[in-house]
């Protein structure tokens, strides 16, 4: 028989909160087809990803605006005007993360995040403060799916992967997970997820 799951591990990013980028550019560009141009040939998930692995926003604009200075107020943009990328919460995923700390669950979270943007998002989310702990990639210099980010975590809170439930929306961070063996899930929606914890007999209705 399988034991029950000891606790919850959440990513944040498009599972807890919305963030697009889009979100923002939308605002900066009339034409569609230029705005797709310059989110896939200048600040680009791979640009992102560099911030969330702990490089400062200020290096990351300096370093930017130098290779494309014709994009340099839109550069100057992804860190100024940086919590226009963010939507709301997502209700139905927080709405979960609350009843489950109501009724004692360990909540952890592992997310790919700027720690400068993610002290942004907790003032404004005062939600993601209440983890029991979590692990923010800027902080580690260790980014989802690197299988070390996840060691470090089960390291740090003294837990066994496969005690643990992950959550999150990549399908290559869920890989990395299930590899090491988390109960680890790909977020589609609120009700998969909600489905999928009866299952495993954490939600009884």
């Amino acid at each position: 028989m399988i034991s029950r799951p000891k606790a919850i591990v959440f990513d944040i990013g498009a599972v807890l909160i919305e963030w697009d980028m889009r979100k923002l550019y939308r605002k900066m560009f009339a034409d569609h087809d230029r705005m797709e141009w310059f989110l896939a040939n200048v600040c680009t998930t791979a640009f992102n990803i560099e911030q969330d692995r702990g490089r400062s926003f200020a290096d990351a604009v300096a370093h930017l605006s130098a290779l494309h200075p014709e994009w340099r107020d839109e550069i100057r943009a992804y860190d100024e005007r940086w919590p226009e990328m963010l939507g709301p919460p997502i209700a139905g995923t927080v709405g979960i993360l609350e009843r489950l700390q109501r009724e004692g669950w360990p909540t952890y979270a592992i997310t790919n995040f700027s720690r400068e943007k993610f002290d942004i998002a907790r003032k404004l989310h005062p939600y993601l403060d209440t983890f029991r702990g979590t692990v923010v990639s800027g902080d580690e210099k260790l980014v989802k799916p690197d299988p070390a980010i996840f060691r470090l975590f089960l390291d740090r809170y003294h837990l066994s992967a496969p005690d643990c439930v992950f959550i999150d929306d990549s399908k290559a961070n869920v890989a990395s997970a299930a590899e090491l063996g988390f109960r680890a899930l790909h977020f589609t929606s609120a009700d998969q997820f909600a489905d999928d914890l009866r299952q495993m007999g954490v939600l009884q209705c």
